[in-house]
């Protein structure tokens, strides 16, 4: 019976579980009124239906859902699509035309996203990457804004592009702002953005919406000119069906752009939900997630109201307050047929301005800048394409948006992997592995007379003159082995596989022995496929790199090239480990652990060496060596005196660990000057740089800190 049930309902359906499901539930029914009516507007519709896409629609989507935590209803992104279809089609939004024509959208849209789930088209999600959906996502709200910024002033929504809606922004400005309409706006969108601040869970836009009312109610507020929404009546919207007579004559102008809200409506819901499901450790069906959105938006059809898809700022509310099954969309879905069985008769009280800045909010919250920011600092090309994707949507429209960033997005997929990861190969003394000659450890050296070079990434047509020419950059006269490292290959085409065959002759030519090494299986397959087996046959392919060598007689320990200087010395190897494993973060990082260490000192009182060394290390992940402990312990010993210099650190417990610093680093110092006057030098150097910027920032603390020292040694 159990098992039946979470057929249906998804994610903890224990007793306590769900009563606290219900109880947000009813918060997220309540948050949907300001916001679907909203939306429901941006799309054309009267408000009423708004609330009726946060009826049916969200109860279908918590049955059939297999993700217990997302909120489904009438939303931004199909709202400004078909708002802007409407434009498109010279059709006045809030008529019965507009009625008609939308219900066909959302039903066109529901086909549409039925034929996605017959062609399992949940893997095309992969292709559509999270800057093209950010850009998108942000392009649309930003739109959609300023659609609504007259309406902040006592003016009219704006229809089209970036251009034309500030334009008509400026026109409504200069017929009239209405100062009490937009400082209730402005004020609305304070609020909210105040209360999230200081209070995260709290539902502020029920408070701002029921305050709106009561200004009307008791203020007379619309008596000022303050526009307000027209009364609903009571009671469940009605079954109509759908009107196809609408397509006559504009068939392609209405079916061809349904297709662009199917998709995103599948991929940005899709998206989010994966994202979530990572989060909680959440098994998601993306086929059956795309049968539920179809199902949704069939409902909505049915009802006239426009398309629905995720929402991203309502889960966000719900998963603030914990919620952990779908329990919590039916209750959303009761809640709001309560409210349009009995709770309808305050609509007519609330204003617009008041109503446009809990949307405006909303939508704020949907941009996804952060992401930008954080692409600007990983990946240029990613977020070149964000605000390439973003501009597209604001200046040509969002289909025009959708098209633009797929593309983006495939070509740079196709130059990324024409430009593969790519290095040649040496080993370093006591290690079993085959390492990048300028890797970060830079202490490798070739084997005498091997050129091995690794290439990662699928091998096509769009790289393999790459692949050719880097080979033959790194082969001279004494070369007499080339090996490639293909453990980073899964894949050739037919073109790869015909170079290779040219190489392998080509070698032969200069008796040079060939060998490919490290692939998976699934390369052999393809290499016969594609004729050119004989690399099989004639024992070119190898699984290790190690059985590549020896069949050419090589065998460790490997004979290295004579006159080859490495990029550093081979006490690096043991020198750069965390550097190694934090890259350009490692100064970051140790500063971080330095921080932490010091710390703890601050609050429970003096460490030994050793209890130094293993917090330093478990902090560290392991990536941690005698150079590191040492370039950890002058960082420390500056953390101690800025403690001190703050007050947060007395000078006793100063003193005691200064004293263990320096026995300790007396011990470390002998044991890297074993390795060498080059180990020493550089671990010297080291602190010379940190010392001086200690020094800049902190003069004070550094001369106390110069003082200790010179006293105790």
């Amino acid at each position: 019976m159990k098992s039946e049930k979470r057929r249906f309902l998804t994610g903890d359906l224990t007793g306590k579980s769900m009563i606290m499901d219900m109880l947000i539930g009813i918060v997220i029914g309540l948050v949907s009124i300001p916001i679907s009516m909203g939306y429901a507007s941006v799309a054309g519709l009267p408000v009423a239906y708004g609330l009726y896409g946060s009826l049916l629609p969200i109860i279908v989507f918590g049955l059939l859902s297999s993700s217990p935590r997302f909120v489904f209803g009438v939303d931004a992104a199909p709202a400004a699509l078909v708002g802007g279809m409407l434009v498109n089609l010279s059709v006045t939004g809030e008529t019965e035309e507009a009625l008609k024509v939308v219900q066909v959208i959302t039903f066109l849209a529901a086909m549409w996203l039925l034929l996605f789930f017959i062609l399992n088209a949940n893997g095309l999600l992969k292709f559509i990457s999270h800057p093209v959906m950010g850009g998108f996502i942000t392009g649309i709200g930003i739109t959609i804004v300023l659609m609504q910024v007259p309406k902040l002033f006592g003016g009219n929504a704006g229809t089209g592009e970036l251009v034309e809606l500030l334009i008509h922004i400026y026109e409504q400005a200069n017929e009239g702002v209405h100062l009490l309409s937009l400082g209730l706006g402005l004020s609305s969108i304070l609020i909210i953005f105040l209360a999230k601040k200081v209070f995260p869970k709290f539902p502020i836009q029920v408070i701002v919406m029921l305050a709106g009312a009561g200004l009307t109610r008791f203020g007379h507020i619309e008596r000022m000119g303050v526009k307000t929404l027209p009364a609903v009546k009571s009671g469940l919207p009605s079954v109509v069906v759908p009107d196809f007579s609408v397509l006559s004559g504009r068939f392609s102008d209405i079916v061809i752009p349904s297709i662009s809200i199917a998709v995103v409506i599948f991929t940005e819901t899709l998206l989010a939900t994966s994202n979530l499901a990572l989060k909680y450790d959440d098994k998601i069906d993306g086929k059956r997630e795309i049968f539920t959105y179809s199902m949704g938006n069939l409902v909505a059809a049915i009802f006239g109201v426009c398309p629905v898809n995720g929402s991203v700022s309502r889960t966000g509310i719900a998963n603030q307050y914990g919620v952990k099954s779908q329990v919590m969309s039916l209750s959303a879905g009761v809640t709001m047929l309560g409210i349009l069985l009995f709770g309808t008769g305050f609509i007519k009280y609330l204003p617009v301005p008041v109503l446009t800045g809990i949307v405006v909010s909303a939508l704020i919250g949907t941009f996804e800048f952060d992401l930008a920011k954080k692409l600007k600092k990983v990946d240029k090309e990613e977020y070149m394409i964000f605000y390439v994707v973003l501009s597209a949507v604001l200046i040509m429209g969002t289909v025009y948006g959708v098209v633009v960033g797929i593309l983006l997005t495939q070509v740079t997929f196709i130059i990324r992997q024409s430009k593969a990861k790519t290095a040649f190969l040496g080993v370093v003394e006591n290690d079993e592995g085959y390492h990048d000659l300028k890797g970060s450890m830079g202490v490798s050296i070739p084997i005498k007379n091997v050129v091995m070079y690794r290439f990662t990434g699928v091998l096509f047509y769009a790289n393999i003159e790459q692949f050719c020419e880097e080979l033959f950059s790194g082969i001279d006269d004494s070369t007499k082995v080339v090996v490639i490292d293909a453990t980073g290959i899964g894949s050739v085409d037919v073109s790869a596989a015909e170079r290779l065959v040219y190489l392998y002759h080509k070698f032969q030519e200069k008796n040079i022995a060939f060998h490919i090494a490290g692939h998976v299986s699934y390369v052999n397959d393809q290499l016969y496929d594609f004729g050119a087996g004989e690399l099989i046959e004639e024992g070119v392919v190898r699984s290790r790199i190690s059985l590549a060598l020896r069949a050419e007689g090589l065998d460790r320990p490997y004979e290295l090239a004579p006159d080859y200087v490495p990029v550093r010395k081979p006490f690096a190897k043991r020198f750069a480990e965390f550097s190694w494993a934090y890259g350009n973060r490692s100064d970051e990082r140790m500063k971080k652990l330095v921080h932490t260490v010091a710390e703890e000192i601050a609050k429970e009182g003096v460490m030994d060496t050793v209890k130094l060394k293993e917090q330093a290390k478990a902090l560290a992940k392991g990536y941690w060596n005698d150079a590191d402990e040492a370039m950890f312990l002058n960082e420390l010993e500056m953390e101690l005196a800025i403690l001190v210099e703050e007050g947060k650190l007395s000078d006793e417990y100063e003193n005691k660990m200064e004293e263990n610093i320096l026995e300790r680093d007396t011990q470390l110092t002998k044991k890297i000057g074993k390795q060498g006057e080059e180990s020493i030098g550089r671990l010297a150097k080291y602190r010379k740089k940190r010392e001086k910027a200690f020094q800049k920032k902190h003069p004070k603390a550094y001369e106390r800190l110069m003082q200790e020292r010179k006293e105790r040694r």
